[in-house]
């Protein structure tokens, strides 16, 4: 896959230069807008020519961002922005994403990029839920100085979002986008197709297949070869009995991807109506817009309303401009683990045959039916934001103003949460089967473990309060030199109340509430609670421009967080340390400072670099520094319940982390900016990293959360923009960019060389870790042993000797990321396609996990089973040398112990088995619209049409040994543990749709 891509790439760029070489550049009749001359929004919502602009960016507008009709933002973005990694935390019906620019900087605390949007600081999830048609354009703030303004909240970069503002046309006008989403699944795990359902149990069938049985009721794939004479190709029963008694039947044959058929394909649909209207003074925006999602998975939905109103108005010397958005989202969908019960079935069973069948019914009494699950498993939510800002601009003079930015941010979520149970009472015995072992039974004579019902409710509220005041300076000192400056002040308050209740066991079936419910769950293991979070701080701001050429910034900021206040025990006299936060940085345009620099080859050219100090202290807890009782259960005695000291305190001395970078930027334009190259290089040392450092036992503490190591993440950066060919009735762009960072630990103090951040999950014994002198994050965990020559070696009995000690398996962020891009545009007609390539990542595969469990893994299947199984390349010490290895495991050449090798000490033991390669090229979109010629439409109402089709994920290749395990992309947490694939998350999907977008 390196090879193809790396001569993809060569073919096109090589192509590319010699089209452009060729062509007559002064035939060029387009006339475009240079982007260093566009005006950017950055950090505070101050406004620069791209030219004055320090750290690097990009800046995305509403076309890019949209064509390929994702509804969400955030996913929209991937491949869009070198240095940009965007992972899939839910891939159902409400999926979520993070978003991290340049790689980890902390290992406990946040890493996701800030989110900015209208000035104001908001929510990824608050992102990724506004529907495209509203975004005027995205500024991804990818350094440092960028967004030093924001403290320690723009430790990781920001992505400032700016939505549209109506026209300045007195003439009302309307915009109506429409759009259609089918989503299929599209890579499900391959699985070997040599044996069938079936294990060593001679309670249906005692026949002997060369060491197993066919159990028609089995969960696992350790039965007869497909192939097995009076077996294969036959009418068998499958399953456990249904309700009447009969049996569904089934050949005994391989089914590819026979899970599949569970799936639905997925509708998505999006209507928005926007009006906008203007003047030279006022303007004003309306957006509504409606998005609903029935998912891949029947009943699962989602349906979002959302109300966004933006006007402003210029009074003399005072402006005022409001925005306002209400966002309503209601969603339904299962609660239980269906994937990971879907996994587990064996290739015969037809799966829709079981969809009325009920758990008694199901096709094995070792898990549970995945349509009950369903049905009966089911979490509900309603969340309901409210977004108000408001900004206020005075004009002293020409030179002065004074500007309030303001933003109040509620939040208000409703979950509730149930089950229902199945216990032996609710189980009817099998009658009139035809089959002894079943007659007179039930599914619990089968092992099957019982279902109590749950019912929980949760209600969550929050409140923000965003505010910045600040004085605006604008002089030419001189002819040459312009001065801008921003003194201010900025107050955040943030308040949360989460109230939860619930238990288990309901008294009446199929009534949720809390009045039902019969054990209670008591409070204190419950969310329940408030807290409050403030700062403020005092930043400025200066700019100084020379002759347009050279451009010089510097800011400051000093913060104050009551995350930091420390009350001494015993007193209410609160002590809050501030710190400083700040940057400085230049950029030169020779270009424009020499006229001989300048040539018909080399067009611009830009040089910055820039020193910025900014913070983290998001890995302390609020009120942690303010100790607080403990409520342990059955303390003293019995059920009682008492208050103890907190045994994993937090060091009262405990200040931010703070991050040092150097940044550095080139940027080139050639031949009239058909060739453009940009390339970044920074450096960032992060000290004083937080993390816990475990205490001596006699102390009567766990661990105490401190300042205890450094970090350091350093990266670089690199696009390049080609148009071969422009003209009035044609054009063709290529992009590319290929980026690259490494975050290492460097230090811990406390003798301590690895900080343990998550544990692997499904058993498997691995973890994802932060270890001094490799990258962050690493995957640790049990490993074969090896000879000198890299051969496994196994004990007497033929297991593998593994590593007792978790070792080093992989790491979970790529070498580097590569994107590609086209556009291609011929009079009315425009296609694009977008993809990106990634590879030296790892993952750890639950799924993987389960299917070796099951039988289903590709690798239990490339030997004769009977006969045993000898582990590949593995060798034995004998008398003190390496031989090579000839005892199958378990010490047995027979069925019976290559199933118990898989279903114990290969699934248990050997974490390096489950690592899989995370390489991945993915096409991301494809689309292609058309607008309308206007003749078409002159003597209508309408002012321009444009329809178009479009696909999202419709190439994808993963590495040789990730078999469709899953998506490397996909990862369990929005926190710095990803790197693990739980069989809680769906298969890879596709999607393809059409939009259409009327304005009149």
């Amino acid at each position: 896959m390196k090879k193809l891509t790396t001569s993809v790439l060569a073919i096109v760029l090589t192509s590319s230069f010699v089209v452009v070489n060729a062509q007559n550049t002064q035939g060029d009749t387009l006339r475009t807008q240079d982007i260093r001359e566009v005006v950017v929004t950055g950090a505070l919502g101050i406004k620069k020519r791209q030219d004055a602009v320090i750290s690097s960016n990009k800046v995305l507008n509403n076309q890019e961002i949209s064509n390929g009709g994702n509804p969400n933002i955030a996913q929209a973005l991937t491949a869009k922005v070198s240095g940009l990694q965007i992972n899939t935390l839910d891939n159902s019906v409400n999926s979520s994403t993070r978003i991290v620019l340049r790689g980890n900087r902390s290992i406990t605390g946040n890493n996701t990029a800030l989110i900015i949007i209208d000035g104001t600081i908001s929510t990824t999830s608050i992102f990724q839920q506004l529907p495209p048609e509203i975004i005027e354009n995205i500024n991804v703030i990818k350094g440092q100085q960028g967004a030093a303004l924001y403290g320690e909240k723009g430790s990781n970069g920001v992505i400032v979002v700016t939505t549209k503002r109506g026209s300045k046309s007195s003439k009302i006008q309307f915009n109506l986008t429409s759009s259609v989403d089918i989503s299929s699944i599209y890579k499900l795990p391959l699985r070997q197709s040599v044996y069938g359902q079936g294990i060593q149990d001679t309670s249906f069938d005692g026949t002997d297949y060369n060491g197993t049985n066919w159990v028609p009721y089995e969960n696992t794939s350790w039965g007869p070869l497909w192939s097995t004479p009076g077996l294969g190709g036959q009418l068998l029963p499958v399953g456990l009995p249904q309700a009447d008694g009969s049996l569904n039947m089934a050949n005994y044959g391989y089914q590819k991807d026979n899970i599949k058929k569970f799936f639905n394909n997925g509708i998505l649909t999006q209507n928005g109506l926007s009006m906008n209207v203007g003047g030279d003074d006022a303007y004003a925006y309306l957006s509504v817009n409606r998005l609903e999602n029935q998912f891949m998975v029947d009943g699962d939905n989602l349906k979002r309303n959302t109300f966004f109103f933006k006007a402003g108005k210029q009074l003399g010397k005072f402006r005022i401009d409001g925005t306002f958005n209400v966002i309503d989202q209601n969603t339904a969908q299962t609660g239980g683990n269906l994937y990971g019960m879907l996994l587990q079935t064996p290739a015969n069973v037809n799966v829709k045959d079981y969809r009325n069948s009920g758990v008694s019914g199901h096709w094995t009494p070792y898990a549970t039916n995945p349509y009950w699950l369903r049905d009966h498993f089911r979490n509900n939510n309603n969340t309901t934001t409210f977004n108000g800002i408001v900004n206020l601009a005075y004009e002293f003079n020409k030179n002065i103003s004074l500007t309030y930015t303001g933003n109040l941010l509620t939040t208000s979520s409703v979950t509730e949460s149930y089950n229902d149970q199945f216990t032996p009472s609710d189980a009817i015995p099998w009658e009139n089967t035809g089959y002894p072992l079943f007659d007179g039974s039930t599914i619990f004579d089968f092992g099957y473990t019982a279902i109590t019902s749950a019912y929980n409710k949760s209600m969550s509220k929050s409140w923000k309060y965003y505010g910045d005041l600040m004085l605006n300076f604008n002089y030419d000192l001189t002819e040459n030199l312009n001065l801008k400056a921003n003194i201010g002040s900025n107050l955040q308050d943030a308040k949360d109340d989460n109230m939860a209740i619930g238990g288990t066991n309901l008294r009446i079936p199929g009534w949720y509430n809390i009045n039902n419910v019969v054990n209670n769950t008591p409070w204190y293991n419950l969310d329940n609670g408030k807290s409050r979070v403030r700062s403020a701080a005092w930043f400025a701001n200066v700019d100084l421009g020379y002759k347009d050429f050279l451009f010089v910034n510097g800011t400051f900021r000093y913060e104050q967080s009551s995350v930091l206040s420390v009350r001494p025990t015993y007193t209410d006299d609160y002590k809050n340390q501030g710190y400083s936060y700040y940057s400085l940085g230049a950029s030169f345009i020779p270009t424009k400072a020499f006229a001989s620099f300048k040539n018909d080859v080399l067009n611009y050219m830009k040089l910055s670099a820039s020193y910025t100090r900014t913070g983290n202290s998001s890995n302390i807890g609020v009120y942690a520094l303010d100790e607080v009782g403990v409520i342990p259960t059955g303390y003293p005695f019995g059920p009682l319940v008492s208050y103890r000291p907190n045994r994993n305190p937090v060091s009262p001395d405990i200040k931010p982390e703070f991050n040092n970078t150097f940044e550095a930027n080139l940027a080139l334009g050639f031949l009239k900016d058909r060739i453009t190259l940009e390339g970044s290089y920074y450096n960032t040392k992060t000290e004083d990293l937080i993390t816990n450092a475990t205490l001596p036992t006699p102390t009567g503490f766990n661990a105490v959360l401190d300042n205890v190591g450094t970090m350091r993440n350093k990266g670089f950066e690199v696009d390049l923009g080609i148009t071969p060919f422009k003209s009035a009735d044609f054009e063709w762009n290529l992009n590319g960019s290929y980026s690259q960072y490494r975050s290492e630990v460097l230090s811990l103090e406390g003798g301590g060389d690895r900080v343990i951040i998550a544990n692997a999950g499904s058993g498997i014994p691995a973890s994802i870790a932060a270890v001094v002198g490799q990258q962050m994050p690493m995957i640790i965990g049990t490993k074969y042993q090896r000879d000198p020559n890299g051969n496994i070696i196994v004990g007497a009995n033929g297991l593998p000797v593994v590593s007792s000690d978790y070792e080093i398996l992989g790491k979970v962020n790529p070498d580097y990321i590569l994107t590609f891009g086209t556009t291609v545009r011929y009079k009315g007609f425009t296609l694009r396609a977008v993809g990106d390539y990634r590879t030296g990542n790892s993952f750890i595969s639950a799924s993987k996990n389960l299917l070796g469990f099951t039988g289903l893994l590709e690798k239990t299947a490339e030997f004769d089973r009977s006969q045993g199984y000898v582990i590949p390349n593995s060798v034995q010490l004998v008398n003190g040398q390496y031989v090579a290895n000839t005892t199958p495991v378990g010490g047995v050449g027979d069925y019976q112990h290559v199933m118990s090798y898989f279903t114990g000490a290969y699934q248990d033991d050997i974490a390096e088995e489950f690592v899989v390669d995370g390489t991945a090229l993915k096409i991301r979109e494809i689309s292609l619209s058309y607008r309308f010629p206007k003749n078409w439409i002159s003597n209508t109402f309408v002012n321009s049409v444009t329809v178009g089709a479009y696909a999202r994920n419709p190439f994808v290749w993963y590495a040789k040994s990730n078999r469709n395990f899953g998506d490397p992309e996909v990862t369990n947490t929005s926190g710095n543990g990803g790197g693990f694939q739980a069989i809680s998350q769906y298969p890879t999907a596709r999607t393809f749709g059409f939009n259409i977008n009327v304005t009149f």
